[in-house]
């Protein structure tokens, strides 16, 4: 059988990919089960020093495979709160709690779900032909995997309240063009470009810039005050590091540093 996610680790980046083509990257169990296994890996294995995810054939992901969930096969409605709770839910807490960068390439159709989970990484790039859809309203459903809360602190309720309610499709440029993602690249150029820049980060001071995640997601929930406060304690912790003194050494030798994550 075909595994649900491909993963694999070069130079400190691992790669992966979303393995049910045929099915858009739909997901199933197994393919959750799968995806959290590799965000659970980043977060255990020091030699991780960046994520980059994406999807395999023409898209990224279709969201939730409906496929076992046909009401015409009769018997109980299905508990969603438990797929959620159960699937969703703690893939999406490792991804934000991970302190390490995760770089999202959408090769395609981001919707539903698919494309919350994209826009719960750190950085996110798209092909110009990529789009992303907020498909529950089509099926008598809510925003789920974190849809809710990035749409509206991201693009705020009006834009927010549409995408969710119309389920019109969000095209990769205007979804830069509103800070959705980061960049909308040409498609040919996408897959090179997000390789450069895991490679990039995963060559950076790892934990500096995993301090540099926290301060920023804790930033829209903090007061200033206490968002003073742990910029301290992180600049603390950062300075501490052996990436610290090799940045700092570079910079006065005039050359290249060479972080190792430490």
């Amino acid at each position: 059988m075909t595994k649900t996610v491909l993963s694999v680790l070069t130079g400190g980046v691992l790669r992966v990919t979303l393995n049910r083509p045929e099915k858009l990257n739909s997901f199933n169990e197994e393919m959750h089960l799968d995806l959290r296994a590799c965000v659970q890996r980043a977060h255990d294995d020091p030699e991780v020093r960046a994520v980059l995810l994406t999807g395999a054939g023409r898209g990224f992901c279709a969201g939730q495979d409906l496929g076992d969930r046909d009401p015409r096969k009769g018997g109980p409605a299905p508990d969603l709160g438990h797929t959620i709770a159960t699937f969703y839910n703690p893939t999406l807490r490792l991804i934000r709690a991970l302190e390490k960068p995760v770089v999202c390439a959408v090769n395609g159709v981001a919707a539903g779900a698919g494309a919350n989970i994209a826009f719960a990484c750190d950085i996110v790039l798209a092909a110009k032909s990529a789009k992303f859809i907020q498909a529950f309203s089509k099926i008598g459903l809510v925003p789920d995997a974190g849809g809710s809360w990035s749409l509206a602190r991201i693009l705020g309720e009006p834009r927010a309240k549409a995408l969710a309610m119309t389920a019109e499709p969000l095209m990769a440029e205007k979804a830069a063009e509103w800070g959705l993602i980061w960049k909308a690249l040409d498609d040919e150029t996408l897959m090179p470009e997000a390789e450069a820049l895991a490679a990039a980060l995963a060559a950076g001071p790892t934990l500096g810039l995993g301090l540099t995640k926290r301060l920023i997601q804790s930033a829209a929930t903090n007061s200033l005050e206490t968002q003073l406060d742990l910029e301290r304690d992180c600049q603390q912790q950062a300075g501490r590091s052996a990436d610290y003194a090799e940045g700092v050494t570079a910079f006065l030798e005039k050359r290249k540093p060479e972080f190792r994550g430490q």
